[in-house]
């Protein structure tokens, strides 16, 4: 009897010590990565004016369409900043990595475990019809994006046991296993939707009318495909809020589509809309000009930045026979100049994009590092034998036009491929498939970079077709994975965070953010390994670089170009504060000037 007695003893302290070794964290900020810049008691952000005027109407100028209201729609093309028409639990700095500031919430309770997590609902929080936003509005949008939201949604959260109201104004939040960067994630990103307005409609659908909102601006007219307006809420319950003060200074924001980019330009020279950042360099060279640039009413600026860049390219959809051999994706890197291309059509503006940490210390350079080599050896016979012995470079040419050197290349890894030439045409050797394939673009800007490619590949015998569909077309097709490639950009990443499961793993197959369709077990392996080291910086340093090498050698992409700085053109009627944050322009910190808009013409004020 003793013995089942100290048994119990035993088994009861066991359970006591493990429940007591979970120290509960109360705080008002939540810090994926580093530490928080800001204190509790913060009066608002270094980066804005805390006495910007709220005044005057912006227009902006959009490429393309759209077809509905709802951003979380599985297809069609939602409107222009439709999904900042919620407000999230948290509000992220721009010019920290990874920290939220009280929004939504006002303070939080978690477990130093990461089983669970406690967010309590600022009091005065409302809804743009004056419908207090409560703990089971949290509860009902978590719910409703796990059985109506976008696929990566559910699969990246299945791991979160429930989501529940457990009072009025507080949440629940607990994990089937211990998950910090899901749960920070999760509370870091959710935008909160009114249960009363969507608890009867689909969240997967696109939606006609504007809906029931919670943010800054809400939709005052629009009309469908052509123009929408916000209105920014005089009655706004978060406008003191210190992660708003300063911000949200226009009092009307408008969005006019076009579905021509250069008859876009010529409207906003001739007074249209009122700002535009330019992408192409070449339009960005000759065409900022006119009688409105020559009477001061138009200026152009390039505002310098140190933001990571994004990774954009070529992206080739390794889920099509043609593109599943590694020596093939490689051998395609060779037909593109860039060279020649920056020269000629970009006026030496640009500099060559080689990594998917770009402007980081996680950008991959040199040979790999003793820390990097201990979570790279387990996969030694899994990845490229260059991850451990070259340092990736993309193919460079002497900028004449010439590329015979880098030909030869390219038609000694095709011939490895098992890919020959046959009366012109390249063509498996086996089967006599000749190498054909469609590059889908969505906007004409690129052309001329894929009519390059194009001619190039065509020295080598493979016929490309260049696709040009429009954006509800191509939105659907990049869905469906209905492509064989297209340009696209992948997201700056200032640390390798967990979202990077989205982008790469193999488990995410079927989301959109996957667009090259990897599905690799040493991707998915580092990934993994870095979503779960988010709070170990230095495990951080050599995971980001580790993966930043096996992406480089595996060519996923073609890669394109980065600029380090914002080219904008604008009506002259904008001040901005003094400070541009690290991670972003901060329009939402602008603010029009009363005395410098009466100078411009009547349409522009």
């Amino acid at each position: 009897m003793r013995t089942i007695r100290s048994l119990l003893l035993g088994l009861f302290m066991m359970v006591f010590s493990g429940v007591s070794l979970a120290k509960v964290i109360e705080t008002t900020h939540l810090v994926g990565f580093g530490e928080a810049k800001y204190a509790a008691n913060f009066s608002h952000f270094d980066y804005v004016n805390p006495k910007a005027p709220k005044y005057g109407k912006v227009t902006f100028g959009e490429l393309g369409s759209f077809d509905n209201f709802n951003a979380f729609a599985s297809r069609g093309v939602a409107a222009a900043d439709s999904s900042e028409l919620y407000d999230p639990l948290l509000k992220k700095a721009d010019d920290e990595i990874d920290s939220y500031y009280p929004l939504i919430a006002q303070k939080l309770r978690y477990s130093d475990d990461y089983l669970w997590m406690e967010v309590e609902i600022n009091p005065h929080a409302r809804f743009q019809d004056g419908t207090p936003i409560t703990a089971q509005d949290v509860a009902f949008t978590f719910d409703k994006l796990m059985k109506q939201g976008v696929p990566q949604f559910r699969v990246y959260y299945k791991d979160i046991k429930s989501v529940r109201a457990i009072a009025k104004l507080t949440v629940r939040i607990e994990m089937d296993k211990p998950e910090r960067d899901k749960l920070f994630s999760l509370v870091e990103s959710l935008q909160v939707l009114p249960e009363h307005y969507w608890r009867d409609k689909d969240l997967s659908q696109p939606l006609l009318t504007p809906p029931v909102g919670s943010g800054a601006y809400r939709v005052s007219s629009y009309k469908m495909g052509q123009r929408v307006t916000y209105s920014l809420n005089d009655n706004y319950w978060a406008k003191d809020l210190p992660v708003n003060v300063g911000r949200n200074n226009f009092k009307q924001i408008q969005y006019d589509y076009y579905r021509d980019d250069t008859v876009m330009l010529e409207a906003f020279k001739t007074g249209d809309f009122d700002f535009r950042q330019e992408s192409q360099a070449r339009v960005w060279a000759n065409s900022y000009t006119g009688i409105n640039f020559d009477k001061g009413y138009i200026v152009k600026e390039q505002i310098p930045h140190t933001s990571p860049a994004p990774t954009q390219g070529f992206v080739f959809n390794t889920q099509r026979t043609i593109f599943h051999d590694r020596r093939v994706r490689e051998a395609l890197n060779y037909a593109m100049d860039f060279q020649w291309m920056n020269h000629r059509l970009f006026y030496d503006q640009y500099t060559r994009t080689r990594s998917y940490f770009q402007s980081t210390d996680y950008e991959a350079k040199g040979l790999p590092s003793q820390a990097e080599l201990a979570i790279l050896k387990p996969f030694k016979h899994q990845v490229p034998k260059r991850v451990f012995t070259e340092e990736y470079q993309p193919p460079v040419t002497d900028g004449s036009g010439y590329i015979r050197p880098q030909m030869r290349k390219a038609f000694a890894l095709l011939k490895q491929a098992g890919w020959i030439v046959k009366q012109g045409r390249l063509v498996n050797a086996q089967t006599g498939q000749p190498f054909e394939f469609s590059l889908m673009l969505s906007s004409p800007s690129l052309e001329k970079v894929a009519i390059q490619l194009q001619r190039n590949l065509k020295k080598l015998g493979i016929k490309i077709h260049i696709r040009m569909v429009d954006s509800t077309q191509y939105m659907k097709r990049l869905r469906d994975r209905d492509f064989d490639m297209v340009v696209s950009s992948y997201a700056p990443n200032p640390y390798p965070s967990a979202d990077l499961l989205f982008v790469w793993n193999s488990h995410y197959i079927d989301s959109t953010y996957n667009t090259a369709g990897v599905s690799d077990p040493v991707v998915d392996n580092l990934t993994e390994q870095i979503a779960r080291n988010q709070a170990h910086p230095q495990k951080l340093l050599a995971l980001g670089r580790a993966l930043d090498r096996v992406l480089q050698w595996n060519f996923y992409i073609i890669p394109h170009w980065y600029l380090a700085q914002y080219r904008v053109a604008m009506w002259d009627k904008f001040e901005r504060p003094a400070i541009t944050p690290k991670y972003s322009l901060a329009l939402d910190t602008w603010w029009v000037s009363k005395q410098k808009a009466q100078r411009l013409p009547a349409k522009r004020r």
